[in-house]
This record gives structure tokens, sequence and C-alpha cells, in this order.
């Protein structure tokens, strides 16, 4: 059992008030010039950023952007994507809680970071939508060239 003596302050470990061991153990005391292994770290050069105007734009997809550039000029993000479709009547679909849906429809006429601009039929009225809980976009076709045809 082991034993800890009430004014034991370097926590040696005890057996029935008889140290374990005969000693602390050794703990190896080197400086830089002790051991031929150790060798200094070579310096290296600070590190200098390049002026912003070398900075080349990253190519997604073919289109580039500069780093740092908005999510909404992206075309791989749902803003991005959203924003091509301006001027043209959509139907979108939102999730509300857990299970209910909500769609309104409407020409889209802006998109921002976090949320959408419709304008919607029959009233003219612009509603704003929140970006993030839209579930389906429904993007329709021009119906006017349907109708020359």
């Amino acid at each position: 059992m082991f034993i800890t003596q009430p004014n034991n302050f370097n926590q040696v470990p005890m057996w029935n008030g008889v140290p374990m061991f005969s000693g602390y153990p050794m703990m190896p005391r080197f400086s830089m010039g002790d051991d031929p292994r150790q060798k200094p770290m070579p310096q290296t050069p600070a590190t200098t950023k390049p002026p912003i105007s070398t900075v080349k734009p990253q190519v997604t997809n073919g289109s580039p952007t500069a780093p740092g550039t908005p999510i909404i000029n992206d075309p791989l993000y749902n803003q991005g994507w959203l924003k091509t479709q301006i001027g043209k009547y959509i139907k979108i679909e939102f999730l509300i809680g857990s299970n209910m849906f909500i769609d309104r429809e409407g020409v889209l006429q802006e998109v921002g970071i976090s949320y959408i601009v419709i304008k919607e039929s029959g009233t003219n009225d612009l509603v704003m939508c929140d970006i993030y809980s839209i579930k389906f976009v429904r993007v329709f076709d021009n119906q006017s060239d349907k109708c020359r045809g």
C-alpha cells in the first residue's frame, strides 16, 4: 500500500514510510556544445508578403476570382448562381421548422449575401426572403418563346 507522509514535500513515492527509490531519476544535462548531434537551427530570412498587385487571381471553372472575393460573385455558391437568374420568373420553396414547406413565386429582383428579393406576380409587392431556408428553386423557361411557335 502506498502511503504519503504528511511532510513529504518532494512527493517521493513511499512504501510504509520508506522511499521506494534510492534517489531521484537522473535527468540528462546538455548544453548546446555538449552533444555533437545538437546543431543550432539554420536562420532563415524573414518572409515578406508580395505586393498586392502581384497576387494572381485564382481560377475556378474558368472564371477568375480574386482571393477574398465574396461568394456572391462565385457561381459555385447559391448566391452566385441565383445572381445569374436575376430577372427570371422563379418559384422558391422554403423549409420552415422541421417539416413545413412554404413557397413564393415571382420575378427575382436582387440577391444579397443572406437574402433574396422577389417581386410577386399579381401584386408587384417586393418580398425579401432568407436565403438559408431555401430548399428548392424552380426557374421557369421563357413562356413567350414557346407561344411564337
